[in-house]
């Protein structure tokens, strides 16, 4: 970032059509990728706007009222989506989040919600659904949400204290509101809630302590994670990220922690509990720590680009494979998994890896998709 000015550069049309093979190889067990991984998460974003303004995800300066989001008309529909997870769930995926910007802005979202209930595994198992908000919406939301067979909800909520959470969020949204959606979506049964912190290092960082006795006890899993390098719209520093090392240390000096071994394979999070069981928390050590290595999800703009890696530059555009374009025809469902599933076989990302071991002008790329267009 040179004198003020945040490079922003445009990805949202930029995607490759797929090759569809034209044979489908034979697959027995997990599509795996180049480096032995499986396809087991798709993050799907619903939409790419976003009414909070937070400056590690769309800051004011950059999204401001001039900034121009996606038509209706380019974005998947509800169908589309919904066909799209069930080749995903044929490939192997198991949980599906949807996410943003701000999913709950999307009008109608039950409606997909109940749409992508209906779907199955191979094996007949209903997938897992989430959503991730940041909590504006959800008092009001929460129980059609619950009732539309959505399974649970994380909240992105980054200070207790009123005054740095109106600062963060940069539109004025007082933390309250936010808690009470918590706890509406906790009383409608949209549980485990999980509830995401984005540590920045002398922005709210002595919000830790706070936000980990406010959740204590609940049934909430607070989880710490460290500010990333996703996109380049948001002026990061390596001197902004505080490591999972340090916030873990901040949180043993008043609180007995013990390690819990991982819920799921893939998991990103380390998970520690309160030595007297009233809960535990998180840390995702996304800059500090790579866990490329068993790295599983996907993930899907709200247009049908597909991106491999958080931190990708260009995606893939499944979208063309829907609705065809130009010359090319649309895709029957057989074609689009075995587009997929070649794609998922060569996939080789391992930014974060990258990132630890070689210097930015090396590891980095030269562009990086937004968060708010592919979600967390």
């Amino acid at each position: 970032m040179t004198d003020g000015v945040i490079p922003l550069f445009d990805l949202r049309q930029v995607g490759r059509i797929p090759p569809v093979p034209t044979e489908r190889p034979v697959q027995n067990g997990p599509w795996l990728d180049a480096r032995g991984r499986p396809l087991r998460d798709l993050r799907i974003s619903v939409t790419d706007r976003c009414n909070f303004r937070c400056s590690y995800c769309m800051p004011k300066e950059v999204f401001d009222k001039h900034y121009e989001f996606l038509p209706h008309r380019e974005l998947l529909s509800f169908e589309e989506i919904t066909r799209l997870a069930r080749v995903f769930a044929e490939l192997g995926v198991q949980k599906l989040r949807l996410t943003g910007g701000e999913p709950l802005l999307r009008r109608h979202i039950e409606a997909l919600i109940a749409q992508l209930a209906e779907l199955r595994t191979p094996e007949g198992d209903p997938l897992d659904l989430t959503l991730t908000t940041n909590g504006s919406l959800l008092a009001r939301k929460a129980q059609a949400l619950k009732d539309a067979g959505l399974n649970r909800v994380t909240v992105s909520l980054d200070a207790m204290d009123d005054a740095v959470f109106r600062r963060m969020n940069d539109v004025d949204f007082p933390v309250a509101d936010v808690l009470h959606g918590i706890e509406v979506a906790q009383s409608v049964g949209l549980a485990p809630i999980k509830v995401n912190m984005v540590v920045k290092r002398g922005t709210n960082d002595d919000q830790i302590l706070p936000m980990a006795r406010h959740f204590r006890g609940t049934g909430v899993v607070l989880r710490f994670i460290e500010y990333m390098d996703v996109g380049m719209s948001n002026g990061w520093r390596m001197d902004e990220v505080l490591p999972s090392a340090q916030v873990l240390a901040r949180l043993r000096e008043h609180m007995d922690l013990v390690p819990l071994a991982a819920s799921a394979p893939g998991e990103t999070a380390t998970r520690w509990g309160y030595a007297d069981g009233s809960g535990e928390i998180g840390l995702i050590s996304s800059v500090t720590q790579a866990f490329c290595g068993d790295c599983n999800r996907a993930r899907l703009s709200t247009e049908g680009r597909l991106y491999t890696c958080l931190f990708a530059g260009d995606g893939h555009d499944l979208r063309a494979l829907l609705r065809g374009q130009g010359e090319l025809p649309p895709r029957d469902d057989a074609e689009i998994a075995a587009a997929l599933g070649a794609l998922w076989q060569r996939r080789a990302d391992r930014y974060s890896e990258l990132r630890a071991s070689l210097p930015p002008s090396e590891g980095a790329p030269a562009r990086r998709v937004e968060m708010h267009y592919i979600g967390g």
